[in-house]
């Protein structure tokens, strides 16, 4: 056995271990050197360029964002505040069919494209020229990215309200050929918007014919979350036979009253499909979900709050029914006038909510729109709402649990290698927290507060946050797919 070194670039000395697995915690120190984690275990004695004192703390691997339209943001706003600040040090973006590339110049995107705010003379019209603009200029996070089904349907298809022709899915297919190659870990849908309602099943698969050959993931935002729940999810696992490939269902969930109470039917569903093809899933901690504006009855039917609005900026943090009410309008018009923007929309039932994030393969995702003043507050506190709320306060799972769902299970469903535990030779991504007080500070009211309890979060070796303030850091690093080969010879 080679023996420790007995100098690190970081020593974290004396904190509870609990390493991303489900393992029961322990105390340990862990060096790291390089980026990477050099050592785990009694380090008494070691000198370091620098040490974190982490008694009475849990030292965590640093948590994986499952579900992020983050995609412009690592650019933009590259320090991500709002995910450091939450303990989380790597983000899967490329979610719900909306991705950041390929996309041109001349394109007006449809909603809900331009969520992510994608600047003109920003844009790559190659995956490839979106990851190599990452490395260029890295984040304060890692960014695992996928392509969109919808940002190809509205770059290759002048009519989105028709299925794709064969021209139009080879098209978007060589696309899908060239993100594979760029890196991109999967291709997501989001056939619940309106840029790919009127795709069809078999659109779906051609298009994601690319993924097969790579065990790429498949993650989807499905057609219904509602009424039609069963069959939107014998459609997803159907598209993961047919490709022989990984599904994720993203944020899963059973939305308006008429099916609250539906997860008990939905999860003994997935459970069973679990045993015969590879499936999982992610949720948000909240009863609430984020959006851009609708119209549509069904998601009128709740508390609609706005967000963020383009004609009625003034308007961002209010109830739409107020504003009906103060124009004079019914809800449906007044949310027309508000368009285009973002709202969240309270559509979920708490024991549902709970049911979902209790379920044994649920990683956690927080679906976080990063525009405007006044959005979801799942964007700043998802984790440390789990860990404290969920977790600690509520026991609805262990710490080991609540960690290995934000960590340790992400990674390895989507396939982020030398990501998500704390062992020897991985990279060193970590949090350091405080069980006893950390929390999600953000609410409706005030959505941007950051979240407590949390000391240090450390990306890629390199001290990112620290007791509340960031260092500045951009250490983050692209996190690209390992193809079959590549991983069964390593």
């Amino acid at each position: 056995m080679t023996p420790a070194p007995s100098h690190y670039d970081l020593l974290i000395h004396g904190g509870t271990v609990i390493d991303g697995t489900k393992a029961p915690r322990f105390i340990a120190d862990i060096g790291v050197i390089d980026g990477h984690i050099a050592a785990i275990g009694k380090l008494d004695g070691c000198t370091a360029d620098r040490t974190l004192d982490a008694t009475g703390r849990i030292v965590a691997p640093g948590f994986i964002d499952s579900h992020t339209h983050d995609d412009q943001a690592v650019l933009s706003q590259a320090a991500m505040p709002f995910k450091v600040s939450q303990g989380v040090t790597t983000v899967v973006a490329g979610n719900c069919g909306i991705s950041a590339a390929p996309l041109r110049a001349d394109m007006e995107l449809p909603m809900p494209l331009s969520l992510i705010d994608s600047p003109a003379e920003g844009r790559f019209t190659t995956f490839k020229a979106y990851l190599d603009a990452l490395r260029a200029t890295p984040s304060s996070v890692n960014v695992a990215a996928m392509i969109g089904h919808s940002t190809l349907r509205a770059l290759t298809m002048g009519d989105l309200d028709r299925p794709a022709n064969e021209a139009e899915i080879a098209a978007m297919q060589a696309h899908v050929e060239e993100a594979m190659q760029a890196g991109a870990i999967g291709l997501s849908t989001g056939t619940f918007y309106p840029p790919a309602v009127k795709a069809t099943t078999e659109e779906i698969i051609e298009v994601s014919r690319p993924l097969s050959k790579r065990s790429a993931v498949y993650v989807t935002h499905m057609r219904d979350e509602g009424d039609r729940v069963m069959e939107a999810l014998e459609e997803t696992f159907a598209i993961g036979r047919a490709l022989d490939i990984p599904v994720v269902i993203s944020h899963h969930k059973v939305m308006n009253a008429q099916n609250f109470g539906r997860s008990k039917v939905t999860l003994p569903f997935i459970k069973e499909t679990m045993k015969h093809q590879c499936v999982s899933l992610d949720c948000y901690p909240y009863t609430a979900g984020s959006t851009m504006i609708r119209t549509d009855r069904g998601m009128l039917e709740g508390r609609v709050l706005i967000a963020s609005s383009e004609p009625h900026p003034e308007c961002a943090g209010r109830d739409l029914a107020d504003i009906a009410k103060e124009w004079g309008v019914p809800n449906d018009e007044a949310a027309r006038k508000l368009q285009p923007g973002s709202a969240i929309y309270f559509m979920m039932d708490e024991d549902d909510v709970q049911r979902v994030m209790a379920f044994d393969e649920t990683m956690i995702g927080s679906d976080g729109i990063p525009l405007g003043d006044k959005p979801h507050p799942r964007l700043w506190g998802t984790f440390p709402r789990v860990l404290g709320h969920y977790s600690r306060d509520i026991g609805l799972f262990p710490l080991e649990t609540a960690v290995w769902k934000m960590t340790g299970l992400t990674a390895r469903n989507f396939g982020l290698h030398g990501r998500g535990t704390l062992k020897v030779g991985q990279h060193a991504d970590i949090v350091i927290f405080d069980a006893a007080t950390i929390r999600d500070a953000a609410n409706y009211e005030t959505p941007t507060k950051p979240a407590e309890g949390i000391d240090a979060v450390i990306v890629n070796g390199t001290i990112t946050w620290h007791h509340g303030v960031h260092s500045g850091a951009r250490s983050g690093q692209v996190i690209t797919r390992r193809d079959k080969a590549t991983a069964e010879a390593s």
